[in-house]
């Protein structure tokens, strides 16, 4: 491993996150994943990537990036004390989304309150998180990564209140093979949420800057629970 190998927890082995098991290990990284059913169902993904199959509770042992990558309706399940054992000053990334009416049911902290999806998320695992990869199609993490600078790179939006955790997760994202719009704090990122002119969006990085600068507060009703 190089020196900017990293450990990397990953819980949740859906689409985002066995993509980002299959990229993060094909960069170097030293990657634990879990999912809700027990690592004796990722034994696939493992012989395939060379991750390290764990349970949740274990998913963050030592790590200095943990992904949160499960439905929003699941992150109150997830084991309480989830980052006892992570690196000092883990950072954590959510690429969760709030679909209230496919999945999730309705939330009262992001429909009463107007919690930012990020924000409630937040509360929830008593941790800050960067939002990312929550409007991202997982099979464009495969099939779309271009080197810095390309004139068809993608750029993904990344938010968060923790500047040095922001660099990193940015960072991290280059290297996956995108470049990065900073959106702003966890309050701001209804900007990057389901519904918006961002979410979904293949572009470079002045369209994404755009699209987020459209962006309404009010969540559209078809995301409303």
């Amino acid at each position: 491993m190089g020196e900017q190998d990293m450990k990397i927890g990953i819980i949740g082995a859906g689409n985002i996150g066995g993509n980002l098991t299959r990229r993060l290990t094909a960069l170097g990284h030293d990657v634990s994943v879990a999912n809700s059913r027990g690592p004796q169902t990722l034994t696939a993904l493992a012989e395939e990537t060379g991750a390290t199959p764990v349970h949740a509770q274990e998913a963050a042992r030592g790590a200095e990036v943990v992904v949160v990558t499960v439905p929003v309706k699941a992150v109150p399940n997830l084991p309480s004390g989830l980052l006892d054992g992570a690196a000092e000053g883990v950072t954590v990334i959510d690429t969760g989304n709030y679909y209230p009416r496919e999945r999730d049911g309705r939330i009262a902290g992001i429909e009463d309150e107007g919690l930012t999806e990020s924000r409630w998320t937040e509360r929830a695992i008593g941790h800050a998180v960067i939002k990312a990869f929550n409007g991202t199609y997982a099979q464009d993490l495969l099939e779309r990564p271009r080197p810095a600078g390309a004139p068809d790179r993608m750029a993904l939006p990344v938010a968060g209140d923790d500047e040095a955790a922001k660099a990193k997760v940015r960072a991290l994202i280059d290297q996956l093979g995108f470049d990065t719009v900073d959106t702003g704090g966890i309050d701001d990122s209804w900007r990057q949420q389901p519904g918006t002119p961002v979410y979904g969006l293949q572009a470079g990085a002045d369209a994404v800057a755009k699209a987020l600068a459209d962006a309404s507060p009010e969540r559209p009703a078809e995301f409303r629970g």
